[in-house]
């Protein structure tokens, strides 16, 4: 086992499901450590935003970014030493507004870089705006009348964009949220895996998706692009989780 706790001191809100992520990937470093991964070898981006605390709880190489660059700063870093590896953290206001630039030119490049979503709908950090993932209604400090916009639908726009491995977790499953890690970092390709992060303080859905989340079964074809794309827009009341698409295809810093 190798420790990879470090002496900061964690200011994420008392249970805040974001502990639980930490939890996951600390717990998938040692496995993949176990595997022959170097610690040295590891470098994790941050962007800004309640998820960018977390390389100060994480001990391996670590840059924070500015807000939204998140992803460019990991591509940048993968591009420039291709045999690091490379795992970036990011919010869905980070990814998913500022930085949606680059995440879907990071799929389109099959850029070999991991970066891992916590969306809970809202920018927690600055006490509760809406994003480009808060329902429709949400009444928040931007939208105190209810957002009148439908939310975005990022993983049907990242498969659209090329992304080579796509996959949704639940925070406050650790056990299979850290399996998912670990395939998603392995995948030599750019993969996203979209966390559903409940924030206790400004947007609680966990009860709202505790009875509609459920695994994929074993045998879903996650090689074929039509099928993925038609679970990722369904229009269900059901969640699903795990990882929905998978293929290989040459990856752009081997093709510089």
């Amino acid at each position: 086992m190798i420790d990879f706790s470090t002496k900061a001191k964690n200011t994420w809100c008392p249970g805040c499901t974001n502990f639980s992520i930490l939890a996951a990937f600390k717990n998938a470093l040692n496995d993949l450590a176990g595997e022959g991964y170097s610690k040295d070898n590891f470098v994790m981006v941050a962007g800004i935003g309640c998820h960018g605390k977390i390389p100060d709880y994480v001990d391996i190489n670590s840059f924070m970014s500015l807000h939204g660059r998140d992803v460019a700063s990991a591509e940048g870093i993968k591009a420039g030493n291709p045999n690091l590896t490379v795992v970036s953290f990011a919010g869905d206001g980070d990814a998913y507004a500022e930085g949606m630039e680059h995440l879907v030119h990071a799929a389109k490049r099959n850029a070999n870089i991991t970066l891992f979503v916590h969306n809970n709908q809202v920018f927690g950090l600055t006490t509760g705006q809406v994003t480009p993932t808060s329902p429709k209604g949400y009444r928040g400090r931007s939208t105190p009348f209810g957002s009148p916009e439908e939310p975005l639908n990022p993983l049907a726009v990242l498969l659209a964009s090329g992304a080579t491995f796509i996959a949704r977790a639940w925070a406050l499953d650790p056990d299979k949220l850290k399996e998912i890690m670990k395939r998603a970092v392995k995948h030599k390709g750019f993969s996203i895996v979209d966390i559903i992060q409940p924030c206790i303080t400004f947007s609680d859905t966990r009860a709202h998706f505790k009875d509609k989340v459920f695994y994929l079964d074993q045998n879903w074809p996650t090689n074929d692009w039509s099928k993925a794309m038609q679970k990722i827009r369904e229009n269900s009341d059901k969640v699903p989780l795990g990882v929905i698409y998978e293929i290989n295809k040459p990856v752009f810093e081997e093709q510089l």
